[in-house]
């Protein structure tokens, strides 16, 4: 969900102390930070309590929180860090690929076009969970997330160029492994 700059504020109220309006942002951010962190581990149930994580650490760092910063910016530096402190506690679990996640439906396709999309959409999840988790980060960012190069540079604390960079080469090595593991050579 983009920004409003009623965001700041409310984060500004939060941060000094009306800490009801974090359930406005809660209500307003909550989905983006889910499918954020669907896309980067692939468990709905982590994905979960690293959302509620996240509004806890908001709460708890709010005073970290600067004037002029973007919240959205700020919101995801709380989240990368959650899903990294998150990750090192259930390192060695089981892969992070949910087999039952499910894309939402299109108006009316027919079957043999479900068929083709179910597996692509399934290719590309299996391609996305064997990318390097840096390069995982920076596409569920920009592509997913629709964060603008400005954004990420922000959130993962480089410059701009760094960032396209990092998208490009995270989009190759994804196209890479899509192709792999569809049986095709990328070209």
């Amino acid at each position: 969900m983009p920004e409003t700059g009623d965001d700041h504020i409310l984060m500004q109220k939060v941060r000094d102390g009306d800490l009801a309006k974090m359930a406005v942002l809660f209500e307003r951010h909550h989905r983006a930070l889910f499918r954020y962190f669907v896309r980067l581990t692939g468990n709905r149930a982590f994905s979960e309590d690293l959302v509620q994580d996240v509004y806890f650490r908001m709460l708890k760092y709010r005073h970290t929180y600067r004037e002029g910063s973007p919240f959205t910016s700020w919101m995801y530096q709380v989240a990368r860090n959650a899903h990294h402190d998150g990750a090192q506690k259930r390192r060695g679990e089981a892969p992070w690929l949910e087999e039952n996640m499910q894309e939402p439906a299109s108006a009316e396709p027919d079957p043999s076009e479900i068929m083709g999309r179910h597996q692509n959409v399934g290719l590309l999840r299996r391609a996305l969970a064997a990318l390097p988790a840096e390069k995982r980060e920076v596409l569920v960012l920009s592509r997913f997330q629709d964060l603008k190069y400005e954004q990420i540079a922000d959130i993962m604390s480089c410059d701009v160029g760094t960032v396209k960079v990092r998208v490009y080469r995270a989009i190759k090595a994804l196209s890479q492994i899509f192709f792999e593991l569809a049986g095709e050579k990328a070209s």
